[in-house]
């Protein structure tokens, strides 16, 4: 009895562990259930057909004449709680601009840092960066958010998209 109290003990645990984890995982993606509904309903035309595309990638690099130029230094953004500084977040930025932009990018950096600090001082205030912050939701409305920032200083015609780099946080 001493020996197999243990062991029951072991299995009602990790039972307990593996339940739990199921049932507190997040939802899946809308993206990922049609990815995954569209393998099972033709997993012989997978077999069947093979396409071989020359098309670059979507997310493989800059789109034809843009190119990204990397701000040099990391945004800061003080997360604010009972009016003490609970946790700092760091990201690194870059923007995809015309071919030829760079220099514009580097000469409007203090109007973009501006811009861009505003926008993550606000999705930090309204609990942004609290919880699972990295979700591709919530980091698609502050990089929506930085586009829009960046369209609006340097032009639509030349930015085209902003791209977070890093994301850290450091709780206190």
């Amino acid at each position: 009895m001493k020996k197999l109290l243990p062991i029951v003990m072991l299995l009602v645990g990790s039972g307990a562990g593996v339940g739990a984890g199921i049932f507190l995982r997040p939802a899946p993606v809308e993206e990922e259930i049609a990815a995954v509904e569209g393998e099972k309903e033709a997993p012989e035309e997978a077999q069947d057909t093979k396409v071989e595309s020359t098309d670059k990638p979507k997310d493989a690099g800059p789109s034809e004449g843009m190119e990204y130029v990397r701000l040099p230094n990391q945004f800061v953004v003080p997360l604010v709680d009972n009016e003490r500084i609970s946790a700092l977040v760091v990201m690194s930025l870059s923007i995809e601009v015309t071919t030829g932009s760079a220099e514009e990018v580097l000469d409007l950096e203090p109007k973009l840092r501006d811009g861009f600090l505003r926008v993550l001082f606000d999705h930090a205030s309204i609990g942004g960066f609290d919880g699972a912050f990295v979700n591709n939701e919530n980091l698609d409305v502050v990089r929506r958010k930085l586009r829009d920032v960046a369209k609006g200083v340097m032009g639509s015609d030349v930015a085209n998209d902003v791209l977070i780099f890093e994301v850290a946080r450091q709780d206190y």
